[in-house]
């Protein structure tokens, strides 16, 4: 290794409770020489973020014992004056989601400015040409136009690009990037991380990534640690750890990268009703949570048809008058009950205008024809509509801001029973809430806690179970994994394979990860530009794409995974 940068020796970090101090960081040591790329991977809770922010004492509320040596400076025992010194002008953070980082009342070229002026005494113009400087070195089209852009107004991975402008801006000799592509789409992930490769390359800088995304790591790493419960349980160079591990909780997170979970079982779907009798009796499946394989159903009727639905947001400011941005240009497809239809594409290719369409939420204005279970919904009024919302519920992404704080787990559950079976008296609807929580692998117990009491893979699964208490044959899952942990997330997949296997549900899943599309997708749909480019079975269309843009959504993975 080379000369050596960071020193981390003993590191504890505790958090004072209400009753007795909490240990999340326990007696953590590493080393990252300088020039190098180390990872710090592990499951949510494992304490990779914590560690992070406390090379920066990012953490006034927080026992921090132990020596973190960088450079000739001990963090842990430097003054104001020197940790001010320490934050931006050489240790510089890219957070997990920009959207949240940056303020969003000011333009990403005036924060980005301010770094330069705080740390650099920078004039307010000279502060303004080096921040458009960095913008268009983070490869931000139109620099000058883009400097005086308000967050909102960026994609996801421009934002990530103006965190990175903002990082580089003191040019730092370590960068922590703390989950830099979460939730980005596969070929926005693979030019995030090759610009921070060409930016370390032209810089000499350090690179901290903490990350669960386990192919990421081994891309772009040459050391990692692996952290579980506070601890690192083993640490080396890549192809040490990922070819030899040691511990066994190494060995069990490799062991979570998804493989294909579905084969050619049928499934019987089950009756399709487009207009319910909402008030059939609440029939949940008994408890099992095993996963069971599930497969495509050549026979079954369609689930949902979809023909010549154009979907336009229109005569907004941003645009003129005279002009519509079109968001669905002409879709077409549909797909057999019980099977999951996976649609892939960039933000922007119009995923999740498509699924708000077909569940009648979207605000666009839209023509073209819908079908659910063979009956058109596309025509329906408001109140013909409301007794098919028990037929077609959605997952969302981030269960943490789907559910509310202030609700309880069982009247989040219940909530769509109160709203939907108005025959069923409150112990019926409890019993019925009881039910889709064991169904998801929670206990009836849970009921009474709140959201923030649970891991991210629990609050997935209450959000599963949310959708799953009205018995819906249509389940959309928007991004349902993005934000997990392999291991959780393999977990969750688990989960909604086997509820499908044994409800016969149908599933849209839109995603970004190809591969949580080859885990558990019998058919795909690729959309660019809102416009569907390539569609078929799962197999076809990921391993023998006709279209250029498939060839580039798959080059994207191939390029995140080869580093």
């Amino acid at each position: 290794m080379s000369e050596r940068l960071l020193e981390v020796d003993d590191l504890s970090v505790a958090f004072q409770g209400p009753l007795a101090a909490s240990t999340v960081v326990d007696r953590v040591s590493f080393t990252i020489g300088r020039g190098e790329r180390y990872a710090l991977v592990g499951e949510s809770g494992s304490g990779k973020s914590v560690t992070a922010q406390a090379l920066m004492r990012l953490q006034p509320d927080a026992t921090v014992t132990g020596s973190i040596r960088f450079g000739d400076l001990e963090v842990t025992t430097a003054s104001p004056r020197r940790l001010r010194e320490l934050r931006g002008r050489r240790i510089a953070m890219i957070f997990q989601e920009p959207m949240s980082a940056l303020n969003p009342l000011s333009p990403v070229g005036d924060q980005i400015s301010e770094v330069l002026v705080v740390h650099q005494a920078e004039r307010r113009e000279s502060a303004r040409r080096k921040a458009v400087a960095l913008l268009e070195r983070c490869r931000i089209g139109d620099p000058e136009r883009r400097y005086h852009s308000f967050p909102h107004q960026l994609s996801g991975g421009q934002r990530q690009r103006a965190m990175i402008a903002m990082a580089l801006a003191c040019d730092p000799e370590l960068i922590i990037a703390d989950e830099p592509t979460t939730a980005l789409d596969v070929t926005v992930q693979a030019r995030i991380m090759a610009l921070l490769r060409e930016l370390q390359d032209e810089r000499g800088m350090v690179i901290l990534l903490i990350t669960h995304d386990l192919p990421l790591v081994r891309s772009f790493a040459q050391r990692v640690g692996v952290m579980h419960r506070g601890r690192i349980v083993e640490s080396g160079a890549i192809d040490d750890v990922f070819e030899r591990p040691q511990a066994d909780y190494t060995r069990r997170l490799l062991a979570s990268r998804l493989g294909r979970m579905v084969d050619d079982a049928p499934v019987d779907p089950g009756p399709v009703n487009a207009a319910p009798d909402t008030a059939a009796p609440v029939n949940v499946a008994p408890v099992n949570v095993a996963p069971d394989s599930v497969g495509p159903v050549t026979t079954a009727p369609p689930i949902v048809r979809v023909e010549g639905l154009h979907c336009t947001f229109g005569h907004s400011r941003w645009w003129s008058s005279r002009t519509a941005f079109v968001a669905l240009d002409e879709v077409s497809f549909e797909w057999p009950a019980g099977q999951t239809l996976g649609v892939v594409g960039e933000s922007g290719s119009g995923k999740t205008t498509l699924a708000m369409a077909i569940l009648r939420l979207t605000p666009a204005r839209c023509h073209g024809r819908i079908e659910l279970g063979g009956s058109r919904i596309d025509d329906r009024d408001r109140e013909s509509l409301r007794p098919l919302r028990r037929q077609m519920q959605m997952v969302f992404q981030d269960p943490f801001n789907a559910l509310s704080p202030r609700m309880t787990v069982g009247a989040i559950v219940g909530e769509g029973l109160a709203l939907h079976r108005r025959d069923l008296d409150a112990r019926a609807r409890l019993r019925a809430v009881h039910r889709a929580l064991a169904e998801v692998g929670l206990e009836a117990t849970m009921a009474d806690r709140y959201p923030h009491e649970f891991s991210g893979g629990q609050r997935q699964r209450i959000a599963i179970a949310r959708a799953l208490v009205l018995e819906p044959r249509l389940l959309i899952l928007d991004e349902p994994t993005s934000a997990l942990d392999a291991t959780v997330q393999r977990q969750v997949l688990e989960l909604v394979v086997g509820l499908q296997r044994r409800r016969g549900l149908s599933y849209m899943l839109i995603t970004h990860d190809l591969d949580v599309v080859r885990a558990i997708a019998h058919r795909v749909v690729v959309l660019k530009d809102g416009r569907v480019v390539e569609a078929g079975p799962v197999a076809q269309i990921l391993d023998a794409p006709s279209h250029a843009y498939t060839r580039t959504l798959l080059g994207a993975v191939r390029e995140l995974q080869a580093g």
